[in-house]
C-alpha cells in the first residue's frame, strides 16, 4: 500500500505517520508539508510544498497512491470564519479533489472533530465549517470518510508543536487510562487514530464517519 499523509508536523500526523512507517504492508509514504520534518526513514519521501490552496503543479507526483490521510487542520480559537474557512475547508477540499483526478477510487481520510456539524446549520463557526468540509470530501469521486476524534493523547514521543498544548497533554496523560474509562466516547490515542486509518484504508468500510470508539474497538 502507498499512503499520502498531509500535516505529519502536527501531533496527530506525527501518530499517523509513525504507524504509516510502522506498517509492513505500507511500502510507501509520501509526507506533504510546508517546511521540513528532520524524519527520515526508508519508506518516506518528504514533499515540500508552500500553497495548499493548489497542489495542480504537482498532482502528478500524487498519482499511483492508494490512500490519503489528511491531519492538517488549526483551531478557530482568534479565527474568523473566513480565515478558518481557508485552512479547514479550501486546504482540505483542494487535496481531496486532485487526488480524486489522479487516483480515483482511492482512499481520503480527513481528520475532522466531535461535535461536527453535518447539517452546516447550527451556531458554532467551526462545527458549521468541518461539516461542509466532511461533506463535500464524501462526495468526491473516491472513498472519503472522516474521522471525529474528541480528546486525542499523543503517544511514543509524538508531540504537539505549541509549548502549552505539550504541558496540558503531559498533566492529562498521566490520567489518561482513568480518562479513557470514564469518557471512552471522547478520548483515544494517536497511535489508535493512526492504527484505524490504516484498518479503513484496507477493508474499505461502508462506515463513513467514525469516532473515538471506532478507534478504541480494537
Amino acid at each position: 500500500m502507498k499512503v499520502i499523509v498531509f500535516g505529519a508536523s502536527g501531533m496527530v500526523g506525527q501518530g499517523v505517520l509513525r504507524e504509516c512507517l510502522l506498517a509492513p504492508d505500507v511500502h510507501s509514504v509520501l509526507s506533504v508539508v510546508r517546511r521540513p520534518t528532520g524524519t527520515s526513514d526508508p519508506k518516506l519521501t518528504e514533499h515540500i510544498h508552500t500553497d495548499f490552496t493548489d497542489f495542480s503543479a504537482v498532482k502528478d507526483q500524487f498519482t499511483g497512491y492508494d490512500a490519503c490521510f489528511f491531519c492538517l487542520g488549526t483551531s478557530s480559537v482568534g479565527k474568523d470564519e473566513a480565515e478558518y474557512t481557508r485552512i479547514t475547508y479550501d486546504f482540505t477540499l483542494a487535496a481531496a479533489r486532485t487526488l480524486a483526478e489522479v487516483n480515483p477510487d482511492s482512499t481520503f481520510i480527513y481528520v475532522s472533530g466531535m461535535g461536527t456539524d453535518s447539517t452546516e446549520k447550527g451556531r458554532q463557526m467551526w462545527a458549521r465549517v468541518k461539516g461542509r468540509t466532511e461533506n463535500e470530501v464524501m462526495a468526491l469521486p473516491l472513498r472519503g470518510y472522516a474521522f471525529r476524534p474528541g480528546y486525542i493523547q499523543p503517544l511514543h514521543g509524538v508531540a504537539s508543536p505549541h509549548r502549552w498544548a505539550r504541558a496540558v497533554y503531559s498533566v492529562f496523560g498521566k490520567a489518561y487510562p482513568l480518562l479513557n474509562k470514564l469518557l471512552p466516547r471522547a478520548t483515544t490515542t494517536t497511535e489508535n487514530i493512526g492504527l484505524a486509518m490504516l484498518d479503513v484504508a484496507r477493508t474499505s468500510p461502508a462506515k463513513k464517519i467514525h469516532y473515538s470508539t471506532d478507534f478504541n474497538a480494537r
